[in-house]
């Protein structure tokens, strides 16, 4: 595991984002752990997610002509990691949409730099993959094709009971294009274990994992 990533996670920890208990997921299922990353919310936890976002993008080498931030989340999220890549000498422009069309001034639904050759596209995670597919069909309206999608957190787990597969494996053989996660699910265990957190913890994140859990 990188320093980014051990500092992502305790980062998480901080400020409640990553939360241990009792959850019930959209899907249904009772899971032991929560990622909200709405709860980055001061302007220093803001800075050190951009920052946390720009390390994972230069780690995966992926290349890209403009940052798209999908409305809501991915608009904060965009913006905070296009400023932490300018810092480390990557400039890249940066755009995101509105969920409803202006009728007035500039109008439209896309809003900053163009829309145009690979983007890159910033959100907190990847649930079933329809914003994402929303978000391809925006790109493609104006022309320009996906180079990436990159998220806080890949749980590591299948989309539904009727695939082996994640929601983000699907969105990478549909679409042909990397998903990078800043950090994965067994990143959070390996962590764990290295801070020496509860054997009950573990055992429940880990039986989670053999239970709904997919490989890579």
């Amino acid at each position: 595991m990188q320093q980014y990533q051990r500092d992502f996670i305790q980062l998480a920890l901080e400020h409640d984002v990553l939360c241990f208990g009792d959850f019930t997921l959209k899907s249904g299922r009772q899971s032991p752990y929560f990622f909200n990353a709405g709860r980055f919310h001061s302007g220093a936890a803001l800075a050190a997610l951009g920052n946390a976002y720009a390390e994972a993008i230069i780690a995966s080498g992926v290349e890209f002509d403009v940052i798209f931030g999908p409305a809501y989340k991915g608009i904060p999220l965009g913006a905070v990691t296009a400023v932490a890549l300018a810092q480390k000498g990557v400039d890249k422009p940066f755009c995101y949409n509105r969920k409803e069309a202006k009728d007035h001034g500039e109008g439209g639904t896309l809003v900053g730099a163009p829309l145009k050759g690979k983007v890159l596209i910033i959100d907190d995670v990847i649930t079933a993959g329809t914003a994402v597919r929303e978000v391809m069909q925006i790109i493609q309206a104006q022309g320009a094709e996906p180079a990436g999608v990159v998220i806080g957190l890949n749980r590591q787990e299948k989309a539904n009971d009727d695939t082996d597969l994640s929601a983000i494996q699907l969105v990478e053989q549909e679409y042909s294009i990397p998903v990078i996660g800043i950090v994965e699910l067994d990143d959070i265990i390996s962590y764990l274990k290295s801070e020496a957190a509860s054997d009950a913890l573990l055992q429940q994140i880990i039986d989670y994992r053999q239970r709904y859990g997919v490989s890579g």
